[in-house]
């Protein structure tokens, strides 16, 4: 009996470690029967059985005690290392949370101080004047209540032309002319009143067609403003328009370098994962708002849900739904085993046919709706293939990002550029466009994939762990949050605590073990790829053929509908509508019941920070940021020489663009700088032809997106599906490979336009 009590708690500690050294493959419910099974089997065999066993028993449990001995010793020591390392792990965990409860205090701290700043200054709200002016009738008034305001924001709406300086073929224009009078303190003895500004709109030949333009004025003293508006038309007619104006406490310097610090916030907040980059992204809205609410320019509720792109969210919920239903098919899983058949077992091979069919794709689709269809596909791949997917996707989606750039519809910056009616009227049509951009994106293309081997070149694809080292990690966590939820308040739960810290070494043991010899069977290259094709292909196969058909016939239709709605202006349908449409109608033929499960699929937090990332934009773009960008890219321009100056502007407007394309959206960047690039070109000072500057402009929005995480919209799509699968990648390892490809990207895409248009002159 005492040789029993001596023997049995040894053998309950470490049955895992035995029952592990036979069979590798343990999951925890099945190991937690099996050593209850085997506890009680051996009480049994102590109690009812006789000792004159067999000879072969006798052996079998020596040998089984040898192994338990050993499992012990190794136990033991490692516990003792525990227990020696142990005021050092307690001083780190205790760092930890000091550290985890100053954040959340800091920024609990600062959302409430954003919050009482936006909810102290109050929502003036704009009271429109309705007022009709024409070349014999003038519009004048008077602005008396100043105050300590810095700045003066006027905005006129009608059919209006923003942003254009000189327009000869215009029907007419009016001149908005904002005058001062001369501060009282003057040494002269008549006041007169001085000329400050005057704003030249051009009028639209559509009098149907209404839009709203906007000017800041710097106020220079505190006396009266006059506000003189006066039309010049070739024919004698009134011209109905309506204007409001506001008063701003902060200068133009100010507001820009606000705005740059809550963009750094952001950033860092992202790049050093201190929160969710979808609480980074509302965090920096909630901080923006407040600023603009304290420069007394706070909008309102609607407002600010207006500045939400609804389109493009409609879209990627659209499209959620359709890929959630499409998994069910087994048709993921069929095409990862047919790329790897393609490949013929070289990795290398895989991922170059993935890349260019991705960045093939994205030149006619919108390249967001790509990576939505791309990364299930390749998330599958890898894992069949024992690949770790987040190296694959990043490379995929930075030559998603590549090929948009090089159609019209393949990036928004391209659609923006293209359905530009003054570039229209200049010659910058959908062909010319596809066919100057398409032939620099080849180039690019050619010189980025060999550029890719080279940063993956020491990078190890094949460390995906496989499933008997996932288990058992996990295990192991089970175990380790088991013991933490034992309150040792008596002896009996402190000695089962004791245990469970016994069982978490010893599985912990056998995990070491396990890597080192995972790691000796890792191979660069599949050699025998034929006999897995054949073992891929009966394992994964097209699970629902009829629900296949029907998800192919509703993608097919809502695919074409995204060309013909490029084509044809005659459909009516955005592409947030069509990818609703299509997954309403997938919705009815698939006959889903249970609907909470496609919703589970749903990448909520990717279409929060979507929503919460346009609404940062926009109120970045109020703070002035984005416009002073443009203007000291057109000064520094103009400092150029006149010989230099195209090669110059070709130059700075790619680098530019590209930089901030990655730190901010590209898509108020590219319609900011539209019109400060026609300025630019219509500027006789200047005297440079638009299209390559539009060319510039298109090369570095939609190239500069590989820069960081959030520069484009499909990469944050791709990091929220990817998060969802188990895969996510941060934002520095994105930024190691992204920012590089960005580069190098950049350089050959502007060495493209300085050869066509520096030295072929193609700038017709």
């Amino acid at each position: 009996m005492q040789e029993r009590s001596h023997f049995n708690p040894p053998k309950f500690f470490n049955s895992r470690s035995k029952d592990s050294c036979f069979t590798e493959k343990t999951p925890l419910l099945k190991t937690s029967r099996e050593e209850n099974g085997t506890i009680h089997h051996s009480v049994s065999l102590m109690d009812d059985e006789s000792w004159d066993s067999s000879s072969v028993e006798w052996e079998q449990r020596c040998l089984l005690g040898n192994e338990i001995v050993s499992f012990s010793t190794s136990a033991s020591s490692e516990k003792s290392e525990f227990l020696d390392s142990f005021p050092v792990k307690f001083n780190l965990s205790k760092l930890r949370s000091c550290l985890k409860c100053l954040k959340v205090t800091g920024l609990f701290i600062f959302g409430v101080v954003c919050s009482i700043l936006f909810s102290t200054y109050p929502d003036h709200g704009k009271s429109w004047q309705m007022l009709a002016v024409s070349p014999l009738e003038s519009y004048s008034v008077n602005l008396t209540e100043i105050g300590d305001s810095a700045l003066l924001k006027l905005e006129l709406a009608g059919s209006l032309i923003a942003g254009v300086v000189d327009r000869p073929q215009a029907e007419g224009y009016i001149v908005v002319e904002v005058t001062q009078s001369e501060d009282p303190s003057s040494r002269r003895r008549h006041p007169q009143q001085q000329v400050i500004y005057n704003w030249t709109i051009f009028l639209n030949s559509r009098r149907n067609e209404r839009a709203v333009t906007s000017r800041t004025f710097e106020i220079i003293t505190r006396e009266t403003i006059s506000i003189n508006i006066q039309a010049f038309l070739q024919k004698n007619q009134v011209i109905p328009l309506s204007m409001t104006h506001q008063y701003l406490h902060a200068d133009i310097e100010t507001q820009v370098m606000i705005a740059s610090v809550i963009l750094v916030g952001v950033y860092g907040l992202i790049i050093f994962e201190i929160v969710h980059r979808t609480l980074a992204a509302m965090l920096g809205s909630l901080a923006a708002l407040a600023a603009l609410a304290v420069i007394g320019d706070r909008p309102s509720l609607v407002r600010v849900v207006e500045w939400i792109d609804y389109e493009t969210l409609a879209l990627l919920f659209g499209m959620m739904i359709l890929v959630a239903i499409f998994s069910e098919t087994g048709f993921f899983d069929y095409c990862a085993v047919k790329a790897y058949w393609l490949s013929r077992g070289r990795v290398w091979a895989m991922i170059i046919i993935l890349c260019l069919i991705a960045a093939i794709l994205s030149a006619f689709l919108d390249n967001v709706t790509t990576m939505l269809l791309f990364t299930p596909v390749t998330i599958r791949l890898c894992e069949v293939l024992n690949l770790d997917p987040r190296h694959v996707l990043i490379a995929e989606v930075i030559f998603t990002n590549i090929g948009g750039a090089a159609t019209a519809v393949g990036d928004p910056p391209n659609v923006i550029i293209v359905s530009n009616q003054e570039l229209r009227k200049m010659g910058m049509d959908f062909a010319g466009f596809t066919a100057h951009m398409f032939i620099g994106i080849c180039l690019v293309l050619f010189v980025s994939f060999p550029f890719l081997r080279l940063l993956y070149w020491n990078k190890k694809l094949y460390n995906k762990e496989p499933s008997e080292i996932v288990e058992l990690k996990h295990e192991i966590h089970v175990w380790k949050l088991t013991a933490q939820r034992i309150n040792p308040a008596s002896r009996e739960e402190t000695a089962v605590k004791c245990l469970l810290m016994q069982k978490v070494l010893t599985l912990e043991f056998l995990l070491k073990k396990k890597l080192k010899t995972f790691q000796r069977q890792i191979s660069q290259e599949d050699k025998n790829w034929e006999t897995n094709i054949q073992e891929l292909q009966k394992k994964h196969r097209i699970a629902d053929k009829i629900l296949l058909i029907k998800c192919l016939t509703v993608l097919g239709f809502v695919i074409f509908m995204f060309f013909l709605n490029s084509f044809v202006p005659g459909i009516h349908l955005d592409l947030g509508w069509i990818a609703i449409l299509g997954a309403i109608w997938l919705l009815v033929l698939a006959d889903i019941h249970d609907f909470e499960i496609i919703l589970h699929r749903v990448e909520w937090a990717t279409l929060l920070f979507f929503a919460a990332l346009f609404v940062l934009m926009e109120a970045l773009a109020h703070l002035h940021l984005i416009e002073y960008i443009g203007e000291q890219t057109a000064l520094l321009i103009k400092m150029v020489p006149e010989d230099q100056r195209l090669t110059a502007a070709i130059i700075l407007v790619i680098w530019i663009s590209a930089l901030a394309s990655s730190l901010i959206d590209n898509i108020p960047f590219t319609a900011t700088m539209i019109p400060v690039l026609l300025n630019l070109s219509q500027d006789p000072e200047v005297s440079l032809p638009v299209k390559p500057l539009i060319f510039s402009l298109a090369i570095g929005a939609c190239l500069g997106g590989n820069g960081t995480l959030i520069g484009a919209s499909a990469n944050v799509v791709c990091a929220g599906i990817a998060e969802q699968h188990g895969y996510g990648f941060s934002f520095m390892e994105f930024f190691r490979l992204g920012f590089p490809m960005m580069l190098v990207s950049c350089t050959i895409g502007m060495c493209y336009l300085l050869v066509a248009h520096v030295a072929l002159g193609w700038n017709s």
